[in-house]
């Protein structure tokens, strides 16, 4: 937790004569503010290399602080209004605590926690510009009258936060007024604090505030080393085919969303780039097409749309073999039931579009990284491709993520009864959803994941009767898209996998009958009775 300590600078050095006052606090009783050197008591300067003594210090009451700003921040600032008058302004003091943990002695459940304090000073005046810039600090015991305890948070239980609570208690720790919701920085560029000098971001397409919330937390959903948030999911794919080179080869599911496969079919190859379909099913076959030439491997699991499964684990060990790199795009999935880093990707692709922000309100795209190497590439791409998401779309799927395992548990459900009513249906032939039991891959899915997911697909064996079916519904809108909090229903070969020649299609058992159904949040009873209406009122 995070406790604002405001100052005003031009009190700065009255308050180290004792004639200093403290404005409230407005969520908080007063509070005595402590001298700089009962704050900084132990204090070590983090990212400022420490000024030789023969240097001057930035400000009287700094100097006495022992508090290093850089020289680009001072105490006090010329008005060119005024000359030779102090600049009005404010410096926020805000003091913080993180703590390590070590485990417990002998059958004791809890853990030790080692905690530091830290102090975090911004100081903000009034030039012919407005400026801000920070520097932080490792506080000693000093802060620790300021800082009020509880006796609870000396010591830490020993579990880690659920998806769920990570979702909604993720903060932004960079703002200054402590917003609950994180703010939408809505600005193409950034005012520099000179000439000569750079602040933390200069450039939207280069960083922003609201994006960097974003893909912190992307980041720590996937366990990831860094995630990356693009335009679309179609752009995150393609910044990943930019890894490879001219002659390397990519190894690709031959059952994946049509979008990936135009860009694998039609794109790729003109850089020079081999691309191999295999059934990523059959290991012998995935291991057979993988060699020397190959960089990546490109997989879905369960597949879209007939939900086919395959061995991440098994596949990333045969690709890294060899030295190629594992994508899985992760979409159908979501971090809540998946987390394919955990079992040997090096990427994990998600179209944000669908169950990441949920309501069908933006486009996004995202990729979460494993490996310094692999982060800085595909940072450097993002920037040079200028292909980053918007500080809006970031705002929007910050907000509707929130509620993202919450819409996952109910959709998984939803679509857990619907796969086990069409299959009991008799117009009905097959059912495509990892959460029936006599699916095929039910076992190895349920190795790697949590739970099937709201997207199924079935076979009626007949065009006129899937036809009947998506046109008659009442509450599935026909459509592309899945993972929305409405309920979907479209014919892919006519839809999302329309750009897959018809041979092609066939000869991957993707037939024009079948229905793909992306399960919403409605009234279970309700989804059911659309379905079956449509389905019995439908021609023979």
């Amino acid at each position: 937790e995070s406790i604002p300590i405001y100052v005003p600078l031009h009190a700065r050095n009255a308050h180290e004569q004792g004639k200093g006052s403290q404005p409230l606090h407005p969520r908080r009783p007063p509070l005595p503010v402590p001298s700089y050197g009962t704050i900084i008591a132990g204090a070590k300067t983090l990212g400022n290399t420490p000024q030789p003594s023969s240097a001057p210090m930035p400000g009287a009451a700094a100097h006495a602080a022992g508090l290093l700003l850089p020289p680009s921040i001072p105490t006090s600032q010329p008005s060119t209004d005024r000359p030779g008058a102090a600049a009005a302004g404010t410096c926020t003091l805000w003091g913080s605590r993180s703590c390590s943990v070590s485990p417990g002695a002998g059958k004791s459940p809890a853990r030790a926690a080692v905690c530091h304090r830290r102090l975090e000073a911004r100081c903000l005046g009034q030039r012919d510009r407005d400026w801000a810039m920070s520097t932080s600090a490792l506080v000693g015991d000093g802060l620790a009258a300021h800082l009020e305890e509880s006796p609870s948070e000396s010591v830490l239980e020993a579990r880690d936060p659920s998806i769920s609570t990570i979702l909604t208690g993720f903060g932004n720790s960079f703002d200054p007024y402590s917003a609950l919701s994180t703010p939408l920085y809505q600005t193409a560029t950034f005012v520099q604090p000179s000439a000569t000098e750079n602040g933390p971001y200069d450039y939207t397409r280069s960083g922003n505030p609201t994006r960097d919330v974003l893909e912190r937390l992307l980041a720590k959903l996937e366990k990831a080393d860094q995630a990356f948030c693009f335009t679309s999911g179609m752009a995150a794919l393609a910044t990943v085919a930019h890894l490879l080179e001219n002659g390397q080869e990519i190894v690709a599911g031959d059952d994946i969303y049509g979008g990936s496969d135009r860009l694998l079919s039609q794109v790729i190859p003109k850089r020079g780039i081999t691309v191999k379909r295999v059934n990523t099913t059959d290991l012998a076959e995935v291991a057979s097409a993988i060699g020397p030439g190959t960089g990546l491997v490109w997989l879905e699991s369960p597949t879209n749309p007939r939900q086919q499964i395959s061995d991440i684990r098994k596949i990333s060990e045969i690709a890294h073999a060899h030295g190629a790199i594992v994508m899985v795009d992760n979409s159908i999935m979501s971090p809540v039931l998946s987390r394919p880093l955990e079992l040997g990707a090096d990427i994990v692709m998600h179209s944000a579009t669908k169950l990441l922000a949920g309501h069908s309100d933006l486009m996004a795209g995202v990729l979460a990284v494993k490996g310094e190497r692999l982060a800085k590439d595909v940072a450097f791409l993002q920037n040079a491709e200028g292909s980053g998401l918007a500080p809006f779309d970031c705002w929007l799927c910050l907000r509707g993520i929130k509620t993202m395992a919450l819409r996952v548990e109910k959709q998984q459900a939803n679509a857990q009864q619907i796969a086990e009513f069409l299959s009991s249906h008799p117009r009905v032939k097959k059912v495509n959803y990892a959460g029936l039991p006599d699916h095929p891959g039910r076992s190895l899915h349920y190795s790697q994941a949590k739970g099937a997911g709201s997207v199924l697909s079935f076979l009626t064996g007949s065009l006129a009767l899937s036809k009947h079916i998506v046109e008659t519904t009442k509450y599935f809108s026909i459509t592309v898209s899945f993972g929305s909090v409405k309920s979907l229903i479209s014919l892919p070969c006519f839809m999302s996998h329309a750009s897959i020649p018809a041979s092609v299609r066939e000869s991957r058992g993707l037939t024009e009958d079948l229905v793909r159904i992306s399960v919403g949040i409605e009234d279970i009873e309700d989804l059911i009775e659309d379905l079956k209406f449509s389905i019995d009122s439908g021609p023979a």
